[in-house]
């Protein structure tokens, strides 16, 4: 969602997660084209050593998110050995704050995993109002977590800090909207990146489909 469509959009996703097979052949677009379909961060954002990162920028409630995810998740099976995922909640306004720091407070009790799919359901399905802190952990709640770690976290330094440093990420990588993907700490594709790609299926499918060729480029075979 580009950031300046996000106010007001809470409960707008009515368009369902159905119908998000993702199709074997990808690269039958073409080769990603640099500037149109990507970017390459200048500088790059140091990523840990190792495995070649790959960073989801999301936001619980944007419609967007909610519609990639299942392609994404069914990318994400096939996640080659030599990559590693994990998310980040952005956070462009004080809306998304309390979305933002639930994310992190999942991240801090080991429950972000388990939770992930629920929350964002539940942020598109049910008729809540998730605009307040409290609106928040009452989602928690009925969702039956530990309310007692969950208060804990809440209210910690560490998920404070978790939260600042996510802010940070999301100025380094420069993107305009979500869900963004961000490959090796070099690369940005988006949904939004190719709009001629189709709908908004096809533009997620065409988007994870240029994921894999950044990992091309970041190992050095493309």
């Amino acid at each position: 969602m580009k950031r300046r469509k996000i106010t007001g959009l809470l409960g707008l996703s009515a368009i369902g997660a159905a119908g998000l097979a993702v199709a074997p052949a990808w690269a039958q677009a073409g080769t990603p084209v640099e500037g149109h379909d990507y970017k390459i961060l200048n500088p790059p954002v140091p990523t840990p050593a190792g495995k070649i990162e790959v960073v989801e920028f999301f936001w619980y409630a944007c419609p967007h998110c909610y519609v990639f995810d299942p392609a994404l998740r069914q990318w994400l099976a096939r996640l080659p050995a030599d990559a590693s995922f994990r998310r980040e909640h952005v956070a462009f306004n004080a809306l998304q704050r309390p979305h933002q720091r639930l994310f992190y407070t999942l991240e801090a009790i080991g429950q972000e995993a388990r939770w992930h799919e629920q929350v964002l359901e539940a942020f598109h399905q049910q008729r809540v109002n998730y605009e307040d802190p409290e609106g928040v952990l009452k989602l928690m709640a009925s969702l039956g977590a530990d309310m007692a770690k969950v208060r804990q976290a809440w209210d910690s330094f560490g998920v404070q800090s978790r939260c600042a440093q996510a802010n940070r990420l999301t100025q380094a990588y420069n993107f305009e909207g979500v869900p963004a993907l961000a490959v090796g700490g070099r690369f940005v594709t988006a949904p939004y990146m190719v709009p001629d790609a189709g709908d908004e299926l096809a533009q997620g499918r065409r988007a994870l489909a240029i994921a894999d060729h950044l990992l091309e480029l970041a190992r050095g075979k493309a």
